[in-house]
């Protein structure tokens, strides 16, 4: 078989014909480690497939003339490449050595499952790695599939974010090849990576170990927050465990792949056994011996407790981050290089190693601690947002999904830098400064102070400045619940259903289609029951979705859905989609009175968004009731007031609700026509401009006559006093925030308060 060679035939030299991946399990496989036994389809095959197929010049050719910077230029290059691979004739001699490979790995057994897996030749090189850049498929049942799976991977050689990467690096397209690895599949119970060195701290005499339930995809892809185990190398002893719920694991399901529910028993519950963690400890320290003491990045999986190592490379960078972090030893910001300036978003700083994203397809290649750099965020990208250290746009303003997810997060943002993809580059150190709007070459010390709260400090919460106006805060992340509920605050204003329904990642049309709604409502649910209970008995507002067409085409199935439209922002969305589409809305009720129901968290309320009629808001009442949820004693409806027609509506909105909350982000631009994500014209955009605060206090004063409830949320009564003065002197009666801004906010209000309450004694002592 001219184009097969098996794990035992090669060495961790063979990767110019058996690509990094390939190279390192036949290394490995040889040394006797528990690898899983399998061949590889030799990078030769690749390059005959292109020559036979008179491709090549072609995909020269769309390559030179597409400009890499451009993501739409780059992603229609990449889907005709691989379009042009994919619908080629695989040659029969190649065909003809997989199918006679697949028929010996399966051997006498009649059912047989593989994984196809990538493996480029420039891949983990010591300089450079190229992990996640092409594709693997997994649970592949048959050699026909196998055959289809491998021409996949062909195809993804030219990947949008592989493409990109290539070219940044220098790497020329048509002198990589690619190597197709066909593995035994091992049905992960339990999987993760392994650093046989801490990646963030460079600290060599510790082993970092992450787990999850099921396949490893849940890991890599940063949809599931794994455990993490730190190991002291010399005596394997375990340092320290953090454990993070999972809820949903990637598993086999009949025979698909899929996102299955992980038990309720097991979802709090340490992934890994302590003996399985200083098993693995062991065999990082052999594999990182074997290859000449150089720190390695190891991928396992656990199966009937049997330990499997599927590959293992360089974990690369570190030189490149240890001379940058010691030649840039900390300055004085005197002494500091500004590279990019944009607008400050959130509080705070960070110092980290630029990670440069292009799409939300390249999210898994941001690792903990770095700083993710982007044109603009989109809610697909929660997951690496999670992890980053900072974040740096080069578009949006201070009412972009960058900078209210930042916020959430408590990392810091800067937005609208203009040409920050285009002018950091992929691994530098830099500091962002997000106070004052800047990002610094190397590390450098801007003399802020990190105060970390103690244990005490959230187990109580105290009321340190009262106020008669209610200060509540605006959620959308579960993992904060607890620690914002530990906070001055009276409530939750606006929670935010999107990162919930980013995380399950899956269209709900799609669901609905599946028979999946129960999944749907369960995950949903979680998320909101662990709020509501961390704030119990203090109200709990959850906003309906309210994800635009763009956003919605971003999860799996989307684009089958979702319409395109040249200006989502006033396009399908909010209460409209739940006139034409009641039945995901009614999923997401049926959620709801889960959450008030079978947890006894009466104190979730619901609240619609982007309101344009009257009518809709009567259909919204017919389909509550109809679920099972009447406005009552202790059920409250609210409706969002974002749209001009609600404020001059407001009147007749108040026979319908309980309470409405300005949506000042959304309010102000349609009042001032100005788009809240345009970074040119962010100075204009301004919730004090005196048309808005018009319709605000016009908002404002018509719920107070009717007896209902008024909120606002939004960013700036807690950036400007005199913003949050004027919001009490019409008369509000409650506001919500960000968690960072809660303490400044109450005190802002409780300032104004005060001088209502002077200027009112002192107009009475005038009168007597």
């Amino acid at each position: 078989m001219a184009y097969v060679a098996w794990f035992g035939d090669l060495t961790k030299d063979d990767v110019g014909i058996a690509g990094g991946k390939g190279a390192n399990l036949g290394e490995l496989y040889r040394a006797g480690l528990p690898v899983p036994p399998g061949f590889v389809l030799l990078s030769n095959a690749y390059f005959d497939f292109i020559e036979k197929s008179k491709i090549g010049s072609k995909i020269s050719s769309i390559i030179k003339n597409t400009n890499i910077y451009n993501n739409n230029e780059l992603q229609r290059a990449s889907k005709e490449i691989k379009s042009m691979i994919s619908n080629s004739k695989m040659p029969k001699d190649i065909e003809k050595d997989i199918r006679k490979a697949y028929k010996t790995l399966r051997g006498g057994d009649k059912e047989f499952m593989v994984a196809v897996r990538s493996s480029a030749t420039a891949e983990d090189l010591p300089t450079a790695s190229f992990a996640g850049e092409q594709k693997t498929f997994v649970n592949i049942k048959n050699e026909s599939d196998a055959v289809s799976a491998v021409q996949k991977c062909w195809a993804s050689l030219f990947e949008a974010r592989a493409i990109f990467y290539r070219e940044e690096q220098g790497f020329g397209h048509t002198k990589i090849g690619i190597a197709v690895i066909v593995q035994e599949m091992v049905q992960s119970e339990k999987s993760g990576v392994m650093f046989t060195i801490d990646p963030i701290t460079n600290d060599e005499n510790v082993i970092i170990i992450e787990a999850v339930y099921g396949l490893g995809e849940a890991i890599v892809s940063g949809m599931v927050t794994p455990d993490s185990y730190r190991v002291d190398k010399a005596n394997l002893k375990i340092l320290d465990k953090k454990i993070s719920k999972q809820n949903f694991m990637i598993a086999l399901a009949g025979d698909k792949t899929s996102s299955v529910n992980v038990k309720e028993k097991l979802r709090d519950k340490q992934k890994i056994t302590d003996k399985n963690i200083v098993e693995l400890a062991k065999l990082g320290k052999k594999i990182e011996l074997h290859y000449d003491g150089k720190p390695q990045d190891i991928e396992w999986a656990i199966v009937r407790n049997n330990v499997y190592i599927v590959q293992s490379r360089p974990v690369t960078t570190l030189s490149k981050k240890r001379t940058q972090l010691e030649t840039t030893k900390t300055k004085k910001v005197s002494e500091a290089k500004i590279l990019v300036r944009g607008q400050g978003a959130t509080t705070g700083a960070s110092t980290g190693a630029v990670k440069i994203i292009s799409g939300p397809e390249e999210i898994s290649k941001v690792n903990s601690g770095d700083i993710l750099v982007t044109k603009m965020t989109s809610p697909d990208f929660v997951p690496a947002m999670r992890k980053a250290s900072a974040i740096v746009t080069d578009e949006g303003g201070i009412t972009s999904h960058a900078a209210i997810v930042s916020r959430e997060l408590g990392i810091p943002c800067i937005v609208g830098t203009g040409n920050a993809t285009k002018t950091l580059h992929e691994g530098e150190i830099i500091t962002v400064d997000a106070d004052h709007g800047i990002v610094y070459e190397g590390a450098v010390d801007i003399g802020m102070k990190i105060l970390k709260e103690s244990p005490s400090a959230l187990s109580s919460i105290q009321m340190t400045v009262p106020t008669g106006t209610k200060i509540y805060v605006n959620l959308a992340e579960p993992a904060l619940a607890e620690k914002s509920a530990a906070k001055d605050v009276d409530g939750v204003g606006l929670l935010r259903a999107e990162f919930m329904i980013a995380d399950i990642g899956v269209h709900p049309r799609k669901i609905i289609e599946e028979s999946r709604q129960e999944e749907f409502m369960n995950k949903l649910a979680e998320g909101v029951r662990r709020i509501g209970a961390a704030f119990y008995p203090r109200p709990v507002v959850y906003r309906t979705t309210d994800f635009k067409t763009n956003e919605y085409r971003s999860l799996i199935g989307g684009k089958e859905y979702e319409p395109q439209e040249n200006n989502p922002m006033i396009g399908y969305r909010g209460c409209a989609r739940y006139v034409h589409d009641p039945e995901v809305f009614k999923m997401e009720l049926r959620a709801i009175k889960k959450v008030r129901e079978k947890y006894g968290l009466k104190n979730v309320w619901v609240m619609v968004p982007f309101v344009r009629t009257i009518d809709e808001l009567k259909i919204v009442n017919s389909i509550l009731r109809e679920i099972g949820l009447k406005r009552s004693g202790n059920f409250k409806l609210w409706a969002m007031v974002e749209v001009p027609s609600a404020v001059l509506m407001i009147d007749e909105i108040s026979k319908h609700v309980d309470g409405v909350s300005i949506g000042s982000n959304d309010l102000t631009q349609l009042v001032l026509g100005i788009d809240r994500d345009n970074a040119r014209m962010a100075e204009e955009f301004d919730e004090r401009n005196p048309a808005v605060l018009k319709a605000i206090e016009q908002t404002i004063k018509g719920a107070n006559r009717n007896g209902i409830t008024v909120s606002i949320c939004g960013q700036a009564p807690s950036v400007h006093p005199e913003f949050a003065e004027k919001l009490v002197e019409f008369g509000i009666t409650s506001i919500s925030v960000n968690p960072d801004a809660i303490e400044r906010t109450r005190k802002h209000v409780a300032s104004a308060e005060k001088k209502l309450m002077l200027k009112f004694l002192r107009k009475m002592g005038e009168s007597q």
